[in-house]
């Protein structure tokens, strides 16, 4: 028998200017779905299990991109994605484009657990949806007062709109600054970065690895974009060394296979999780900006990130507990 850890993380990127209430705000968010997995681990439930669990409630809960109040596509309708993967064997399941799944996640676990393929999009995934009786409601549900006033900055700035909930400094110069920011994607400008993506990783005691992660992309993003959350191996990753979730810039991350990098370097370099975790965003990001969660079969948990700020909270059984932003 082993100890259990666990991690949660509501996006990287966090916009130095975020308001202290916002940040609290997140902050109890974080605490509670901790507590969650953390009463879920003492009732001895799985990995795999726990990570459902806990990335369900983040999708219900608006505050985040992911299941209700998710990012909006340049025609102002939702496109959400998520996977899931078991350490034990490797299995893994992953869906795109949905637009009616209250809960993505848990349609990226019955993709693994209840049909032959590993990844479902779009309309395959909202008939499969549909044949196992997940529970499902109108696009409306997911869309916000607040994406929705987003999507219209995005649009005047003429920009993907990364930092969706909090505008720049001065709401009418977005645009401007939107169009002189430095950071690039694929070669082209992009606004301030914060996605608020979501993930968490859990070891149980019997030293199981999980990981999910969920989002709702990319605000003002092209219809049919698909980012690197559902991507097993570069946003969520399980293997019998560790469970990682990712999170950030999604172009670099799917460029880096970041989650498969730190178990290779785990496996191929000896190095410890913290090490594998400092490594991979040191060395593999290529000017990139992303951070990552990750837990060890031993026990252990670690994040890291090159961004201003990451949505975190992790837990482990020797009573360890923190929630931070910066």
């Amino acid at each position: 028998m082993g100890a259990w850890a666990i991690a949660v993380h509501g996006g990287a990127g966090v916009d130095p200017n975020l308001p202290k209430e916002r940040q609290e705000e997140a902050k109890r968010l974080l605490t509670h779905c901790l507590d969650i997995g953390i009463s879920a681990l003492r009732s001895n439930l799985t990995a795999i299990d726990v990570v459902e669990l806990v990335v369900r409630e983040l999708e219900t809960d608006p505050l985040f991109n992911s299941g209700r109040g998710s990012a909006l596509t340049d025609n102002g309708t939702v496109e959400m994605e998520a996977s899931i993967m078991d350490g034990p064997k490797r299995r893994c399941g992953a869906v795109s484009g949905l637009s009616t799944v209250k809960n993505p996640v848990s349609l990226a676990r019955l993709v693994m657990d209840k049909s032959p393929h590993s990844y479902l999009a779009f309309s395959g995934a909202e008939d499969f949806a549909k044949k196992q009786g997940v529970e499902l409601v109108d696009n409306e549900y997911f869309i916000t007062g607040d994406n929705v006033g987003m999507l219209k900055l995005a649009k005047e700035a003429n920009s993907i709109l990364f930092d969706y909930r909090i505008p720049t400094v001065g709401t009418c110069g977005a645009g401007a600054a939107a169009m002189e920011s430095p950071l690039q994607m694929n070669g082209l400008p992009i606004s301030v970065y914060a996605p608020e993506t979501v993930g968490c990783v859990v070891v149980d005691k019997e030293g199981r690895c999980a990981a999910a992660t969920s989002t709702g992309g990319l605000m003002n993003k092209m219809t049919g974009r698909i980012g690197d959350s559902p991507l097993i191996g570069s946003g969520t990753y399980a293997c019998d060394l560790c469970g990682v979730s990712c999170t950030g810039e999604g172009e670099a991350i799917i460029r880096s296979t970041l989650a498969r990098e730190v178990g290779a370097v785990m496996e191929y370099k000896g190095l410890n999780l913290h090490e594998a975790v400092d490594f991979v965003i040191k060395n593999r990001l290529d000017e990139g900006k992303a951070g990552l969660i990750a837990v060890s079969k031993n026990g252990e948990v670690a994040c890291g990130f090159n961004t201003t700020g990451m949505f975190r909270g992790c837990a482990t059984e020797d009573g360890f507990m923190e929630v931070g932003v910066w």
